[in-house]
């Protein structure tokens, strides 16, 4: 079964770093697309990042365009974003994504086939 386990949350301060990561099991890892999401308290799932199944291609909402970075580590079975700069509307839990080859819509959630659990992000001021 596939199974998608993030951690690295935590609360800072607003200007801080955070690095998220998510493992990965029961998948062919390398050929997954990745994708982050956050749900902020009040607020539907948006999208955050996503990468391609080959790690070539990137995409970023333009929120986070140039504060984060989302990478894969294929031996691992991991996905990371990097989040920095981080400001308090980035407040949210955030969750990990997989989806078999290439997705239709990379920020759309509806096209991933997997999700984790969430970590909690908090930034405050």
């Amino acid at each position: 079964q596939a199974h998608l386990v993030e951690s690295g949350g935590g609360l800072v301060q607003a200007g801080d770093s955070l690095r998220l990561a998510c493992v990965t099991s029961g998948v062919t890892f390398k050929s997954h697309a990745m994708g982050w999401f956050r749900q902020a308290p009040g607020k539907e799932r948006e999208f955050v990042a996503a990468i391609s199944w080959s790690g070539g291609s990137t995409y970023y909402a333009d929120s986070v365009k140039g504060r984060f970075a989302i990478s894969r580590d294929d031996a691992k079975n991991t996905a990371y974003l990097q989040m920095n700069s981080l400001k308090p509307e980035d407040t949210a839990v955030y969750y990990c994504a997989a989806d078999h080859g290439v997705p239709q819509s990379y920020s759309d959630p509806k096209w991933y086939d997997y999700w984790g659990q969430g970590t909690q992000v908090t930034v405050s001021l």
